[in-house]
């Protein structure tokens, strides 16, 4: 990742990447939404994703580890999750300082809007 590109690992630049998303435009996709939840736990972001987290798995609160460094994301397979699902499953590896996290995440769309459901942590 360069200083210029989107922490997700796409090229584009944050502010026309998930930054745009941070500040309110709908992702179009699950991967999308699951990229820009990767770039809202390098920025600290926890309004962001307790905002795009569905309502019924939603925590009342959440607490990053202000000492994680996350370095990386790589996106292993996707299920549906377009414009034309209601449903979609991202897998992805998020590599920090020390270690990497695999999820396998569940998306739904509430109210048109793409949300993380909840993950399972593959062996």
């Amino acid at each position: 990742m360069t200083t210029r590109s989107c922490p997700c690992g796409l090229p584009a630049p944050y502010a026309e990447c998930c930054g745009r998303f941070h500040t309110g435009a709908a992702a179009p996709t699950a991967e999308a939404l699951m990229r820009s939840r990767y770039s809202a736990f390098v920025k600290g972001d926890t309004a962001y994703l307790l905002r795009t987290w569905h309502p019924r798995t939603r925590p009342g609160r959440l607490d990053l580890d202000p000492g994680t460094r996350w370095t990386g994301l790589e996106i292993l397979d996707t299920v549906g999750g377009s414009a034309f699902h209601t449903t979609g499953v991202v897998e992805f590896r998020a590599s920090y300082r020390g270690g990497a996290l695999r999820e396998r995440s569940r998306f739904e769309r509430v109210d048109g809007a793409w949300v993380y459901v909840d993950g399972e942590f593959p062996a």
